[in-house]
């Protein structure tokens, strides 16, 4: 855990300063050290999503030791072994998926604090320098670790301003896309009156003294996010924005295309 990354991090929110980061879900530690090298304050390791391994994770941590980058690992489901597993390699905190009430968020902060406070089991890996340093570790994690609450459930609208009544959150992150799929609007990003209710939970969630957080989808669309009040801002997802970067070449030689979705052969590769 970096207990000067993390304090560095809530002294700019406590500013109510813009905080940017990275989402990443390609395995090559070298996207992490990329985003380490221009000074963005938090990467996300997704392990929820996508084919990141334990040995992925572990080298998309070990990236980032050693700098003001805090990194964040967002779990596949609340967990207490998840949790811990990730925190004994040396993550700074998790972004829990899903949640949608206040039991939920409260057993989440108690999966990722030792006890008495929670649950979490202590362990001889990176975050306690392998057994040596386990007084030391264990005195200051509970106090440093971040735990945030991805909030991408319209069932969780009724509960929010509860939500941020639980000790040990700063912090709650949208998943735009989900959040409508559970809408009916399976499929985009933020469907009818989605982006509304989103910016309305916004404003509770800030009228609470706590901050939030969204992926963007464009370099306008981060502008539009840090205006509206968001300041956990993601630059994107490393693939999204290598998508990106790919097709504004390729339009301006007039060679882009829209991939195709199936995985199916090509008609004309088809075999009979």
């Amino acid at each position: 855990m970096k207990v000067k990354a993390l304090q560095k991090l809530r002294q700019k929110l406590k500013k109510n300063e813009p905080i940017y980061g990275l989402w990443v879900t390609l395995e090559s530690a070298s996207i992490t050290e990329m985003a380490v090298s221009l000074g963005l304050d938090w990467v996300v390791i997704d392990a929820e999503h996508g084919h990141l391994d334990w040995r992925d994770i572990n080298s998309h941590i070990r990236a980032a030791l050693r700098s003001d980058t805090v990194v964040l690992v967002r779990i596949a489901e609340r967990s207490t072994s998840l949790s811990k597993r990730a925190l004994d390699i040396g993550a700074d905190g998790i972004i829990v998926p899903w949640m949608e009430k206040v039991e939920e968020v409260e057993e989440a902060v108690r999966d990722c604090h030792y006890p008495p406070e929670g649950r979490r089991g202590i362990g001889g890996e990176r975050a306690t320098v392998w057994g040596q340093c386990l007084s030391e570790h264990t005195n200051e994690a509970n106090e440093n670790v971040l735990v945030i609450p991805l909030i991408e459930s319209i069932n969780a609208i009724p509960n929010v301003a509860n939500m941020c009544k639980v000790d040990g959150i700063d912090l709650f992150f949208f998943g735009p896309a989900d959040f409508s799929a559970s809408a009916g609007y399976r499929g985009q990003w933020e469907g009818p009156g989605v982006a509304e209710q989103i910016l309305e939970l916004k404003d509770i969630i800030n009228a609470a003294g706590k901050h939030c957080g969204v992926i963007s989808t464009s370099v306008k669309n981060l502008t539009e996010r840090r205006d509206q009040g968001f300041r956990m801002l993601a630059l994107g997802p490393d693939s999204g924005l290598l998508m990106r970067s790919l097709h504004q070449s390729l339009e301006e030689v007039g060679c882009d295309r829209i991939p195709a979705t199936s995985l199916d052969p090509a008609d004309g590769d088809a075999k009979s």
